[in-house]
């Protein structure tokens, strides 16, 4: 029998506990999805939700033109190398593969299912998962939040016009939708923009509501979307093998994507905590900008089958970047001094995709 002072024998194979944790917000996205399926808003509700629909797509813009600071972003054009590098990949390697996913129309994916996966090749980034995705990384974080903004600002210019130029939908995209879009996004962007010397204090205290009703009104607008492709009998196109396929398509761009960042930063000479950056900025796609987008471009029961694809490459970004960031921040030890950890970061390079796991 050993002593009490021995130590316990190691154990070779030490089992891990993994903990599975559910976004609330996804999780309330497939909820509203479930609630459109079952009570979609018909008759005299559907207008009534439809405009405030409307409505909200109005308020999320207005916000998000309060909250993006100009002179920061302006600030940031220091790192224009990086700043292009992302701007390139979001809005035209993107595009590029979004419009050579149409040999996989119809065997692998329906038309329906490739317009909206078009659509969301042309979205600019998001700006919270990239920045967050970047710190915990250990990249350059200030660069990721210049980065960010800029793909929001331009944003809204070019996807609008590059959804005019790709996207052949019932009737197209005409100069008259074009002005709607403005009116819908830009106005309302544009005022968030004038007034935000006067009102970034108060966003600023009441962010916590504010959050809520951002997240509220792009539920209310997946709601209606959602629920008039319920009522108009687009989901009877759809099939489980459709839909796995779709998350196929999905991840192999999101891959591709993810390797190309990688290998271009590396190529390009950017130090460590830019291609990190790069990687996380230029990979994603915002649902925060595509929903409401889509509301305006493509109203009634089109938008619900253009967000769907939309909606999983979120999810499919969120789990594999999270694993990208933790693997790689876990590269440089946070005990590490800064000045140490600041000079192991510029001479080891840029971690491999391969080692992800």
């Amino acid at each position: 029998m050993p002593s009490p002072n021995t130590p316990p024998l190691p154990r070779p194979h030490r089992i891990r506990r993994l903990r599975l944790r559910i976004d609330p917000f996804i999780a309330s996205l497939l909820g509203t999805v479930l609630l459109a399926a079952l009570l979609p808003a018909r008759s005299a509700a559907a207008p009534l939700v439809s405009d405030a629909a409307t409505v909200g797509v109005a308020v999320l813009f207005f916000l998000y033109g309060a909250r993006l600071s100009a002179r920061e972003a302006w600030n940031g054009l220091k790192h224009w190398r990086l700043h292009g590098t992302v701007l390139t990949v979001t809005f035209v390697l993107f595009p590029l593969l979004g419009v050579a996913a149409r040999l996989l129309v119809p065997t692998v994916l329906t038309p329906e299912l490739y317009q909206g996966l078009l659509f969301l090749t042309l979205l600019p980034s998001t700006v919270q998962s990239s920045i967050a995705f970047t710190s915990i990384a250990r990249g350059n974080t200030a660069a990721a939040v210049c980065s960010a903004t800029f793909s929001s600002l331009f944003g809204i210019l070019l996807t609008p016009l590059l959804a005019a130029v790709l996207l052949h939908t019932e009737g197209g995209i005409s100069a008259g939708t074009v002005l709607e879009i403005a009116e819908q996004l830009l106005l309302p962007f544009a005022a968030g923009q004038l007034l935000r010397r006067w009102i970034t204090g108060w966003t600023t205290r009441h962010r916590g509501v504010l959050t809520l009703v951002d997240r509220g009104s792009i539920l209310l607008v997946v709601y209606s979307a959602f629920g008039a492709a319920v009522v108009g009998g687009m989901w009877g196109t759809l099939s489980l093998p459709r839909l796995a396929a779709l998350l196929l398509v999905e991840s192999a761009l999101l891959a591709l994507v993810l390797t190309f960042t990688l290998l271009v930063g590396r190529r390009l000479g950017f130090v460590r905590e830019d291609v990190i950056a790069i990687v996380f900025c230029g990979s994603k796609k915002s649902l925060a900008s595509g929903v409401p987008m889509a509301a305006v471009l493509f109203p009634g029961a089109a938008a619900g089958l253009m967000v769907l694809p939309l909606m999983l490459f979120h999810q499919v970004q969120l789990m594999v970047c999270a694993v990208l960031a933790r693997r790689w921040g876990a590269e440089i030890r946070p005990t590490e001094p800064a000045a140490q950890a600041q000079a192991q970061a510029q001479a080891q390079p840029v971690p491999a995709l391969h080692r992800t796991g």
